[in-house]
């Protein structure tokens, strides 16, 4: 398939899950498995010896602590619930999918698979204490939040990591034959955009009329804190020789447990703006892979005049 088709069939796919958001999201309890599989085949190609914490990663996880702080007592005078949703959108840990994106656009998937790992866990520290302090759940038990949000990721982090290695310790040719089989994990990311797309819509369409205002400032919050934090990501990453890494790491995050905290922790109303999240990150990641596609075309067709063809 060529690049330029592969760019066109996402917003397809978002599209599709918008207008038949009822259908799609009822299949929502598949998602956990497509997100596993598409991660299992491009872990296949990980080696263990290529995972290193490194200068960026302490950089990026320094920027989601502090800056979903800041960010939150900055918009607090305008409402707690926009503050609580600005802040959820950017203390959410790196979307799972976004190894598989950023392996699309070209990053360092070794890169990618450490930060997941190590974001995920230090949310699963650092979340329960913000919630402890802001939320509508305040005085939760420590351990009980940190349990419960690590046993979301495990399933469709961990346990597919630790197949892959496994794997290439023991059968290192069929590890290898399964990372050939990386364009399939893009048909899986589809269907699971097509999910996840009509289920943000199908929540959003349920919220009460009443707070449509509260609803729009939070899409819009959203959007601006999307763009910023691809933009910052990338330039963060170029500082340490990882630009895209650095980009898919801070932009693409994991709205649906983000989602799910801000029900659980914060004032449900918040949880439009990790909803809104969705669709914008989404936009952005179509944007991404047209433009590369577009220039490895020109790319390609310079290099054929190159050669007189």
């Amino acid at each position: 398939m060529s690049a330029q088709l592969r760019t066109l069939l996402m917003p397809l796919a978002m599209a599709t899950g918008a207008v038949f958001h009822d259908f799609f999201s009822g299949l929502n309890p598949l998602t956990p498995y497509l997100i596993f599989t598409m991660l299992f085949i491009p872990f296949c190609g990980v080696r263990i010896s290529e995972m290193k914490i490194t200068g960026l990663h302490a950089s990026l996880i320094a920027f989601q602590l502090l800056v979903s702080t800041g960010v939150y007592l900055c918009l607090r005078p305008a409402g707690e619930t926009l503050a609580q949703g600005a802040m959820i959108c950017i203390l959410a840990p790196t979307a799972t999918s976004a190894v598989v994106v950023a392996g699309m656009l070209g990053a360092n998937i070794a890169i990618m698979v450490s930060y997941s790992m190590l974001v995920n866990t230090v949310v699963a520290v650092a979340a329960p204490l913000f919630f402890s302090a802001i939320g509508t759940g305040a005085g939760i038990a420590f351990w009980e939040s940190f349990w419960t949000i690590l046993c979301r990721v495990i399933p469709i982090l961990v346990l597919p990591f630790a197949l892959a290695l496994l794997l290439r310790h023991f059968t290192p040719r069929l590890a290898d034959r399964i990372e050939g089989w990386r364009p399939f994990s893009f048909y899986l990311w589809l269907v699971a955009l097509a999910i996840v797309t009509g289920r943000t819509v199908n929540f959003i369409m349920t919220q009460d009329a009443r707070n449509v205002t509260t609803e729009l400032w939070l899409a819009a919050i959203a959007l601006v804190i999307c763009l910023a934090q691809f933009a910052i990501g990338r330039k963060i990453g170029r500082h340490w020789g990882n630009t895209v890494a650095g980009g898919q790491s801070l932009g693409q995050k994991n709205t649906i447990l983000a989602i799910w905290m801000a029900q659980s922790y914060l004032d449900p109303l918040s949880s439009v703006a990790p909803a809104g999240y969705v669709l914008w990150q989404n936009l952005v990641n179509s944007t991404q892979l047209w433009l590369r596609a577009r220039r490895d075309s020109r790319q390609a067709a310079s290099q054929s005049n190159d050669r007189g063809e």
